[in-house]
C-alpha cells in the first residue's frame, strides 16, 4: 500500500526528466499522473467485489504481482503510449491494495490491536505522499528515472511472499461473478474517469469550457445510472446502502475532507517551494520531510488517545489541529522558507495522524464483518475523491487569482503603495512603472508575489473546508458511556 501511494508522488518531481527521455509533448505529460489516478480511483470501489470472488489472500497476491510487473513495464517504457498503458495497469493494481489494507485492520486483528494496526496503516498512507517528493528528487539526481519505478520490485516480491505465507487461506467464490452488473461497472468506470478528466482540465480551461463541461455532465448522467441500479439490485458492485448508516456517513465525510486537505497540502507546498523559492526536487523533499517526522513521532500518542477517547471528540480535535496547521501557512511571503514552514508542518503532521484514526473507526469500526470490505472501498474512495477535488480547487485558485493579484500589485506600485513594495520586494525609488522596459525587469518579481498571495488563498480555502468538516460530527449518533 505504501508503494502504491508513493508512486503517485514520486514521479511528480521528475516529470520533466521523463518528458525529455521519452520525447513526450509538454501538453501530454500530465497524463503520466492522470492515467495512474484514474485507474486507481476506478479500482478502489471494485475491491470489495473482487475480494468476495478471489479471497483477500489471492487478491492481495494478484494485485501485488500485477503492480510489480507494471512497475517494471513503466521503467521499460519507450514512448508515450507504452508509458500510459503501464501506468494505467499499475494504478489499477495499486487502487486494489489500498482498501485491502484498511479492511484487513478490522478483519485480521483483534479489538485490542485495531488501534495500533489502524495507526500503522494510516501513518504509512499519509507518509507516502510526504516522502514521495524526497525519494523522487534523490533518485532523479543520483540514479536514473527508471529507478522511480524499479524501487517497487523488491518490496513487491517481499510483500507477495509474506502475504502468501501468512494471510488466511480461503477458497475463491467464482459464483459471485454471476451477480456482476456490467452496466453498473461501465457506468462506474466511465463516470469516475470522466470526473477525473474534468477535474484535471477545469483549472486551466475553465469549469464551463467544452473540454470540461461535457465530462462533468457525463459524470452526473453515469453516476445517476450507477446509483439507481446500485440501490435496486440485491448484489450491487458497491454497497451504497451503507451511507444510510449515519456513523459510516460521518466517517466518509471526514475521509473526503482529509483527502482534500492532505493531498492538497502535499501538492501546494511543492508548487510554492519550486515556483516562489526556486528549490529543486531534492531540496523540496528535505523541507517536506518535517511533516513526515511529525507524523511518526505523534503516532504512539495517537494510539493512546484513540484507546481512551470518544472517536467523535477525537475527530473534532484532530480536524481543528489540522485546520490550524493549514491556516498557519496562509500568511506566507516571498521570503518564507524552511524556518517559517517548520511549525505549520509540525502542526499539520500531528493533526493528520490524529485525523486518520477517528474517521476510520467511525466508518469501519462498528460494521459487521460481512460489510467491512464494502465499507473500506467506499471510505478510501471518498478520500481519493476528496484529494482530486482539493487539487482541482487549488489549481483553480492559482490560475484565476494569480493574474488578478499581479494586476492589482502593479497598479498599487504605480500609485506608490509601500505595502505593495513590501509584498513584492521591489523598491519604489528608482523604478519607472510606466516604462515598458523597466516593467519587463520587475514583472517576474510581481508574478512571484502574486503567486504567493494566490497560494495563501488556497491554504485558507483548505483550512476553511477542514474546519467545516467538524460540523459533520453532529451526524454521528451519541454512544453509550
Amino acid at each position: 500500500m505504501f508503494m502504491a501511494i508513493l508512486d503517485v508522488q514520486v514521479v511528480v518531481t521528475s516529470l520533466s526528466v521523463i518528458q525529455v527521455a521519452l520525447d513526450i509533448g509538454a501538453d501530454r505529460m500530465s497524463w503520466v499522473q492522470t492515467s495512474y489516478l484514474i485507474a486507481e480511483i476506478i479500482a478502489i470501489p471494485l475491491t470489495a467485489l473482487l475480494t468476495r470472488v478471489f479471497s483477500m489472500r489471492l487478491l492481495f497476491a494478484g494485485a501485488t504481482v500485477v503492480f510489480t510487473l507494471a512497475s517494471i513495464a513503466c521503467a521499460a517504457s519507450f514512448d508515450f503510449t507504452s508509458m500510459i498503458i503501464a501506468r494505467t495497469v499499475q494504478g489499477f493494481a495499486g487502487g486494489i491494495l489500498i482498501p485491502l489494507v484498511f479492511a484487513a485492520v478490522f478483519l485480521l486483528f483483534p479489538k485490542s490491536q485495531e488501534a495500533v494496526a489502524t495507526t500503522t496503516g494510516g501513518m504509512l498512507a499519509v507518509l507516502a505522499p510526504t516522502l514521495g517528493p524526497l525519494a523522487g528528487g534523490w533518485i532523479t539526481e543520483n540514479l536514473s528515472w527508471h529507478w522511480l519505478f524499479l524501487i517497487n520490485v523488491i518490496p513487491g516480491i517481499a510483500a507477495l511472499v509474506v502475504g502468501l505465507l501468512y494471510l488466511p487461506r480461503a477458497k475463491p467464490v467464482l459464483r459471485e461473478l454471476r451477480y456482476l452488473d456490467w452496466t453498473s461497472l461501465i457506468a462506474l468506470a466511465g463516470g469516475l474517469a470522466a470526473f477525473q478528466i474534468g477535474l484535471k482540465n477545469a483549472p486551466e480551461d475553465g469549469w464551463l469550457s467544452i473540454y470540461v463541461l461535457p465530462c462533468l455532465v457525463l459524470f452526473v448522467v453515469l453516476g445517476a445510472l450507477f446509483l439507481l441500479r446500485g440501490l435496486k439490485r440485491e448484489h450491487p458492485i458497491v454497497e451504497l446502502r451503507l451511507f444510510a448508516d449515519r456513523t459510516f456517513l460521518t466517517g466518509c465525510i471526514m475521509s473526503f475532507v482529509l483527502g482534500a486537505g492532505l493531498f492538497g497540502s502535499v501538492y501546494l507546498l511543492p508548487v510554492f517551494l519550486a515556483f516562489v523559492r526556486g528549490h529543486g526536487p531534492l531540496a523540496i523533499g528535505v523541507i517536506m520531510l518535517v511533516t513526515g517526522v511529525a507524523q511518526m513521532i505523534s503516532a504512539p500518542l495517537a494510539v493512546q488517545l484513540e484507546r481512551r477517547s470518544d472517536e467523535r471528540w477525537l475527530a473534532g480535535v484532530a480536524f481543528a489541529i489540522f485546520g490550524i496547521g493549514l491556516w498557519m501557512s496562509s500568511s506566507s511571503t516571498i521570503e518564507t522558507d524552511y524556518d517559517e514552514m517548520f511549525w505549520p508542518q509540525i502542526v499539520r503532521g500531528v493533526g493528520v495522524t490524529l485525523c486518520l484514526l477517528a474517521p476510520t473507526r467511525l466508518a469501519l469500526g462498528h460494521l459487521p464483518i460481512s460489510r467491512v470490505n464494502d465499507g473500506s472501498s467506499l471510505f478510501n474512495l471518498m478520500r481519493n475523491l476528496g484529494g482530486a477535488i482539493g487539487i482541482a480547487l487549488i489549481d483553480t485558485v492559482l490560475f484565476t487569482r494569480t493574474p488578478d493579484y499581479a494586476d492589482s500589485l502593479l497598479e498599487r506600485l504605480k500609485a506608490g503603495d509601500p505595502e505593495a513594495a513590501r509584498i513584492t520586494g521591489i523598491t519604489l525609488e528608482g523604478n519607472n512603472f510606466e516604462d515598458p522596459v523597466s516593467l519587463m525587469t520587475i514583472m517576474g518579481d510581481i508574478e512571484v508575489a502574486a503567486l504567493t498571495l494566490a497560494a495563501n488563498d488556497a491554504w485558507m480555502l483548505l483550512a476553511i473546508i477542514t474546519f467545516a468538516a467538524i460540523a459533520a460530527l453532529l451526524l454521528a449518533p451519541r454512544k453509550s458511556p
